[in-house]
């Protein structure tokens, strides 16, 4: 089996946070195949790469291209933000992998942004967390808010994936609207924008602040648990230590 794809998870877009890993698979590929905005973040350390691009919308000609450049000899890397295997392109990859059964694929695991983001704000998913996105490109909004239900009457920290884009104005709204049926209004919350990138912020928050606040799809939303704290200028969830003293 000489085809080689590298489906790859690049973190949060900085290249001190891609994996060893992702580096090795990265500096091994002929071609980088992605979404512009991410491969975009790759061209200044990869420069020698040939880079294929297609929009938002065309995942599956863009997994077909790399099945096609795979297949004349190339190594290929296609890419994700964060990581590959959460809300990125290995399912897809693997989902048509069965029309190319001479095609090797490794998956190489990145850091998403829940990861991240908790880093940034200190350490919230300490203890049983959610992640659900808000997107309902390919998810029925039904099935959107059944899940954020269950997941407040879970008492999960919570975190929100494309919380909000140009077209989606209302769908974080919509989401607080639901968390405040099983929340108090002052409950601990937090975002982070830009993750490892030019304009990266943090800014905690009430859960009432949270409903009208004016986010992007480059943005990740935190909703703490009824364990979740703020101490000493960070957000954390409650592990559960002092209760055994």
């Amino acid at each position: 089996m000489d085809d080689l794809i590298f489906v790859v998870g690049t973190g949060p877009g900085s290249i001190s946070a891609l994996t060893f890993d992702a580096k090795a698979a990265l500096d091994k590929a002929d071609t980088i195949v992605g979404y512009p905005v991410y491969t975009n973040l790759l061209k200044k350390d990869f420069p020698d790469k040939e880079y294929i691009e297609t929009p938002m919308g065309s995942e599956i000609e863009r997994c077909r291209l790399c099945f096609e450049e795979s297949s004349k000899g190339k190594k290929v890397a296609i890419v994700s933000s964060g990581d590959a295997g959460v809300y990125g392109m290995a399912s897809l990859i693997y989902e048509m992998s069965g029309d190319y059964p001479d095609t090797e694929i490794v998956t190489v695991p990145g850091l998403t942004a829940a990861i991240t983001g908790a880093a940034l704000l200190g350490a919230p998913l300490s203890n049983d967390f959610a992640v659900i996105s808000l997107s309902d490109i390919l998810t029925p909004k039904e099935k959107i808010e059944k899940r954020l239900r269950k997941a407040a009457e879970g008492d999960f920290t919570i975190v929100l994936y494309n919380p909000m884009s140009r077209k989606r104005r209302d769908n974080l709204r919509k989401a607080c609207d639901i968390f405040l049926e099983y929340m108090e209004e002052d409950r601990i919350c937090g975002w982070v924008e830009n993750i490892g990138r030019e304009g990266e912020r943090k800014v905690y928050l009430s859960l009432k602040e949270l409903r009208d606040a004016d986010l992007t799809m480059f943005t990740t939303v935190f909703i703490g648990s009824s364990e979740t704290v703020m101490k000493n200028g960070v957000m954390l969830t409650k592990r559960g230590y002092e209760k055994k003293e």
